[in-house]
């Protein structure tokens, strides 16, 4: 999950650059949530291996 936010997030940079100001908002929306959903997905593990021990 976390790589293909960091595809989003390349996508939309490269589109920034190239001036598709729409195309890279949208990419960085889905790679915002993509990352976000990364991090509430690693703290649930890390809570479940925390107190499985």
């Amino acid at each position: 999950m976390l790589r293909w936010a960091l595809i989003f997030f390349i996508i939309s940079v490269v589109a920034a650059l190239f001036g598709f100001t729409g195309i890279s908002a949208a990419a960085g929306g889905v790679a915002r949530i993509l990352f976000f959903i990364f991090v509430v997905v690693f703290l649930v593990f890390l809570l479940f291996g925390l107190f499985a021990a």
